[in-house]
């Protein structure tokens, strides 16, 4: 106010005719309560999507937690293992601490047992003895002192006995020889066949031929009782037999 009275004196205008007039200063405007509100959740949106923390995060794949029953199953399983080792232990320190106890007694018992099913103790007096040959050959075999039987023909040949083809050497130009075990003690080697029908380790039957023999050659026949030649076969109408 004071400016606009020097500037009238300056005038030569008198005071008392200049009349002031006050500019009364404009308030601002101030801003929408709504508009603000939603400017402020606008820009905390836009803060959220552009700052890494906000990010989405990919949720975590969990395995399946184990049932009840799975657990019984587990726990029993384990139960039955720790069973088994302590039953092994208990086996191992009696074999060296105690050799004489029950434990000890049964076991062998029962092994022992096994092994006399296993074991074929017949001896060759045992077996009655098949034909070597079909009877319509007419074959004509002989025997020699040491037990040894022979005879030439063409003919399928037979074994004396079941049992089992415990080897086949040879070949068809020198001739095959082959080994039939038919217990634990008692077996027949065969030689001079030209075929054999069978390879090492099958069972044969003495109604089933085992080879082949086309007559050129002699075919023996040798009956062994752990490892001795038997010289106690004789050969009858009826056909082998024991002497």
């Amino acid at each position: 106010m004071n400016d606009e009275l020097n500037y009238a004196e300056m005038l030569e205008i008198p005071v008392e005719t200049v009349r002031v007039n006050k500019r009364e200063k404009r308030k601002k405007a101030e801003p929408d309560l709504k508009e603000q509100l939603i400017q402020d959740v606008n820009e905390r949106v836009n803060a959220a999507e552009s700052d890494p923390a906000y990010a989405e995060s990919t949720p975590i794949a969990r395995a399946p937690e184990e049932t009840v029953r799975e657990k019984r199953e587990h726990r029993i399983l384990l139960i039955e293992f720790v069973a088994a080792c302590a039953l092994c232990a208990t086996i191992f320190f009696t074999n060296i601490f105690l050799p004489g106890s029950a434990v000890n007694t049964f076991l062998r018992g029962l092994f022992a047992g096994e092994e006399a099913e296993a074991a074929d103790t017949r001896v060759y007096t045992d077996f009655t003895l098949s034909p070597l040959v079909n009877d319509t050959v007419g074959a004509d075999i002989a025997v020699s002192n040491t037990g040894v039987l022979s005879f030439t023909a063409e003919a399928s040949v037979y074994p004396p006995a079941d049992g089992t083809l415990l080897a086949v050497n040879g070949d068809a130009e020198t001739g095959y020889t082959v080994e039939v075990g038919h217990s634990d003690h008692f077996s027949t080697v065969m030689s001079g066949l030209d075929t054999v029908y069978f390879t090492a380790g099958d069972d044969v039957k003495a109604t089933i031929p085992v080879g082949y023999s086309d007559g050129e050659g002699e075919v023996r026949v040798m009956f062994y009782s752990d490892g001795s030649l038997i010289d106690s076969c004789t050969v009858t109408e009826d056909g082998l037999a024991w002497s």
